[in-house]
């Protein structure tokens, strides 16, 4: 016999609240709301689920799960690869945790109490920051906004396959892949990975230019690339996607624009990115934060998968209104046949961006970029002076940078091991991804590494080379 008792933690399950609501909508059990679902895809036996517990007895089990993780807190990291240690000022955390934000379904107008404005303020500032105009509210990830761009560089040219450069994060490689859809679906978009130079760590300038034709929609390379390493060449590879007719899609950290030119001023024509550095702390099972921003105009706007937040006068003199622009393109209202599917929305993460930036304003980013400058580059002289260390690409790097460790005859994962025991994160191991350069490790230093760190990490890892 089905069991009709009431779940502990929801109220809905009541006997008879389930029957009213089944009552309401003219059906006998729960089981017809299923029926479209074919038979042997549906579960025949019961889910073996732990007994329910009290709420104090699953906090603690949870708390017990929880304390077998070794975190950033209590060790001490230089891990990077696509989501980062940065510092979270506490005016971000506070602002993020009000009320108006935690509890507004959404920004309806019922429920708004200035989340539309923080989110055109999101919109603007990181306009300033990219000098672009017309930014989109933030998409799941950096992946997930660089796959959206591929797609808007398709339709924009009607063409079918995209060059990127293969110096990229694994898995925002992955992410893209899944926006280019499989080889089957009739919206296919081809990749072509574009090699990179592996004594500089820059893009191949020729193999860019074999790789691209009439059939190329658009160029997509990263500034740092996922390597660390700023591309000098980046005018020159726009220069070259335009002479072929594609667009340019630059990647970008946007903490390195305080120090680095805005991609718009290299020839970007789209330009995607990450906003977990802007006051997002790192954790995992949730998007962090991506971006995409263009030029404001018609072409451009009409292709965005995203929501715009606008702002405009209202019938009283000097007040104004925000709210939703082009949503009749958005899946949103056209579901399906909307430009793209917009999916996991991370707009709370816009809030805690919008405070950050506002926190930083332009001196900020300056400052910010240049202690991660100089403490990144301190830390590879320091790592490089070590016997048998080996620094790949020395020059022209931000926030990260590759560290080879051939000449010490131990593996990274080695290293790790033993840096582990002594309370440090080493660097992201690069051995299988990219096995061109060796066992190499991607180093991770920003603002939160102090000298002290810097030189903890050292002894420890001439420590564990020496053994």
């Amino acid at each position: 016999m089905r069991d009709v008792s009431a779940h502990p933690y929801m109220a809905n399950s009541v006997p008879a609240i389930q029957q009213e609501m089944l009552d309401s909508i003219g059906v006998a059990t729960v089981e017809e709301l299923f029926v479209q679902i074919p038979e042997d895809h549906r579960l025949s036996r019961p889910l073996h689920l732990p007994p329910a517990l009290s709420e104090r007895e699953l906090r603690r089990h949870l708390l017990d799960i929880l304390s077998k993780n070794s975190t950033t807190e209590d060790n001490l990291s230089f891990l990077g690869a696509g989501i980062w240690q940065h510092h979270v000022p506490a005016a971000v955390d506070e602002i993020v945790r009000r009320n108006e934000w935690l509890t507004s379904i959404y920004g309806e107008p019922s429920s708004d109490h200035g989340l539309y404005q923080a989110w055109f303020e999101f919109c603007s500032q990181l306009g300033e920051l990219l000098n672009l105009d017309l930014v989109g509210m933030p998409v799941r990830s950096w992946g997930t906004a660089a796959g959206h761009a591929l797609r808007m560089a398709a339709r924009l040219t009607g063409r079918n396959e995209v060059a990127v450069v293969r110096a990229i994060d694994p898995e925002r490689l992955s992410i893209i892949r899944n926006y280019c859809e499989p080889p089957e679906m009739a919206n296919h978009i081809a990749i072509r990975l574009v090699d990179y130079d592996p004594a500089t760590g820059l893009i191949d300038l020729d193999d860019l230019r074999a790789a691209l034709g009439q059939q190329t929609a658009a160029v997509y390379f990263e500034v740092p690339c996922y390597l660390g390493v700023i591309e000098h060449q980046a005018a020159e590879i726009a220069a070259i996607a335009r002479v072929a007719g594609a667009q340019t899609i630059v990647g970008v950290d946007p903490i390195s624009l305080g120090v680095l030119s805005a991609p718009s001023a290299y020839g970007a024509d789209i330009v995607v990115g990450t906003i977990q550095p802007l006051g997002i702390h790192l954790h995992a099972g949730g998007g962090v934060g991506g971006f995409i921003a263009t030029r404001d105009e018609p072409r451009y706007a009409a292709e965005y998968p995203t929501l715009f937040i606008n702002i405009a006068e209202t019938i009283k003199p000097g007040e104004y209104g925000f709210g939703r622009a082009l949503l009749e393109q958005s899946s949103y209202d056209q579901r399906e046949n909307g430009k793209d599917w917009i999916g996991h929305s991370v707009y709370m993460w816009a809030v805690a961006a919008t405070a950050y930036m506002a926190t930083m304003g332009p001196q900020g980013f300056v400052e910010i970029g240049e202690i991660i400058l100089q403490r990144a580059h301190h830390a590879a002289s320091r790592l490089g002076d070590l016997e048998g260390v080996r620094i790949s690409f020395p020059s022209g790097f931000f926030k990260e940078f590759v560290v080879n460790f051939d000449d010490t005859k131990k593996s990274v994962s080695e290293i790790n091991d033993a840096l582990r025991a002594e309370g440090i994160f080493g660097g992201h191991d690069l051995s299988s991804d990219f096995p061109e350069l060796g066992q190499s490790a991607l180093y991770c230093v920003t603002e939160v590494h102090t000298h002290a760190d810097i030189e903890r990490l050292v002894g420890a890892v001439q420590k564990v080379i020496a053994r």
